[in-house]
């Protein structure tokens, strides 16, 4: 399997930088299932007699293992090359499919929760850093703009995911289209089959065609003095082991974790929280599952974009800036969803699809930030440690939404009201991450590595940005 080594990934003279961003969309939009799961979260609580935080409690294992393995393997990602992260990765989540399948067909939970939430989190994790590296070497010109571009896929992969196990489910379960219609266990079993045979494809297409450019390699115009010119950015560069030690890595790990926590608050729960946000006094919802879960897709969208678009505008105006809209906007909007959300279904939707933007904003922007304060030598395995404070935020999230729900009355009779401690929650973990993120400051001299190591004499580039 020689194919998978890096140095047969190295991009050879002439070739389109712009064909890498495909590569990595082909990885992220199948990892990005797991912002799907809500779809068939009420299928599960009903197939295995469980509670909300039972069933929640998978999700929030596929996101601590994500950030685990993240952390972990991210040296070995930078080390060895994206193709064979995203193979590995492939195996991985691909797996968890299978095995998460087996636990549902055996009524097994405990198998669910090894497959989906730890075999499948192990290939989260992998997967979501293995483009990430190569992307800003590609990319030195727009950081912001190129993680956004294979983060968004993350984003969006429930954009596909949703409707795609909406339909499958209800083909493989013959009692689809009766009044009060949950999905059976067998039905959830053939989607996770056929989810795996499909991501399988798919991954292994992205990691088939992902390249590497050459040590010496740099676009047309490209000038490192001018994007070093901007607030926070630096042109040295901090290695992996000396980043944790620093005072603004863990800043910024405040600033994830409380970002990725509100944001959960809702994505974990999107389905339900529709319809018991407009549940009417007899226990009906004026919102159907078909419209909740095409609600899950709409809100995938807001996530996908806001990744696009928002690290691409942090470009323009800087991380620092960008953050204290998602953290300092984001606190506004959770509060307006909480007391008005249930008011109108168009301003419950508007605030959810915005909060959302700003949620997936954060995840693309904050590789661009690690490279503005750390520089480019190990960003990969930085990106990777810092991901822990997803796994904390992927704990912390369901469990606050889930303990509050589970107090408060029975799923499928719920309220509006219900949500309200949780939401109301979410609005001061955003307050705290908005006050870590005023605190960032450059990193110190005494953290930087010796100029000569990771420097590389640039290539004379032709007028196209592409080789010499």
């Amino acid at each position: 399997m020689s194919w998978l080594d890096r140095n047969r990934t190295i991009a050879p003279p002439g070739f389109n930088r712009w064909l890498i961003p495909p590569a990595a969309l082909a990885v992220h939009l199948c990892i990005g299932q797991v912002y799907a799961t809500s779809v068939y979260k009420t299928a599960l609580v009903d197939y295995f007699d469980a509670s909300l935080t039972q069933i929640g409690v998978i999700f929030s294992i596929a996101i601590v293992m994500l950030g685990l393995s993240a952390a972990v393997m991210g040296t070995w990602v930078d080390a060895n090359g994206p193709r064979k992260a995203m193979f590995v990765s492939a195996m991985f989540w691909v797996g968890g499919f299978v095995v998460g399948a087996v636990g549902i067909f055996t009524h097994q939970l405990w198998l669910l929760y090894l497959g989906y939430g730890v075999i499948g989190g192990i290939g989260l994790g992998i997967g979501y850093i293995s483009p990430v590296s190569t992307l800003i070497k590609w990319f030195p010109d727009r950081p912001g703009l190129a993680t956004g571009m294979a983060i968004m896929g993350f984003g969006g992969g429930a954009l596909i995911a949703s409707p795609l196990s909406s339909a499958l489910l209800a083909f493989y379960d013959p009692a689809s289209g009766t009044p009060g219609w949950v999905a059976s266990g067998d039905a959830v079993g053939k989607l996770f089959l056929t989810l795996a045979a499909i991501y399988l494809i798919y991954m292994l297409y992205g990691a088939a065609t992902i390249r590497v450019p050459a040590a010496d390699w740099k676009p047309a115009g490209f000038d490192p003095s001018a994007v070093a010119a901007k607030s926070l950015v630096t042109t040295n560069h901090v290695s992996a082991a000396n980043a944790i030690k620093t005072r603004q890595f863990w800043l910024v790990w405040i600033v994830l974790f409380c970002n990725v926590t509100a944001g959960i608050g809702i994505l974990e729960q999107a389905a339900p929280m529709i319809q018991d946000f407009f549940r009417q006094s007899d226990g009906a919802s004026l919102v159907t599952a078909a419209v909740a879960g095409g609600f899950v897709g709409l809100l995938s969208i807001g996530n996908m974009g806001g990744r696009f678009v928002w690290s691409a505008t942090s470009d323009l105006i800087g991380r620092k800036r960008i953050y204290m809209l998602y953290l300092g906007g984001g606190a506004i909007l959770y509060a307006l969803l909480s007391f008005f959300g249930d008011t109108s279904t168009i301003l419950y939707v508007a605030l959810a699809f915005v909060i959302l933007s700003f949620y997936g904003g954060g995840f693309a922007t904050v590789p661009a930030y690690l490279r503005d304060l750390f520089g480019t030598f190990q960003v990969g395995a930085i990106h990777g440690r810092l991901l822990t404070a997803w796994s904390a935020a992927g704990i912390a999230g369901p469990l606050i939404v889930n303990s509050f729900l589970d107090a408060q009355g029975t799923p499928g009779e719920l309220t509006a009201g219900a949500y309200y401690p949780a939401l109301l929650t979410m609005v001061g973990l955003l307050i705290v991450g908005f006050i870590a993120n005023l605190l960032v400051t450059p990193v110190h001299s005494r953290h930087h590595e010796p100029k000569s190591e990771p420097e590389a004499p640039a290539q004379t580039p032709t007028p196209d940005g592409e080789h010499a």
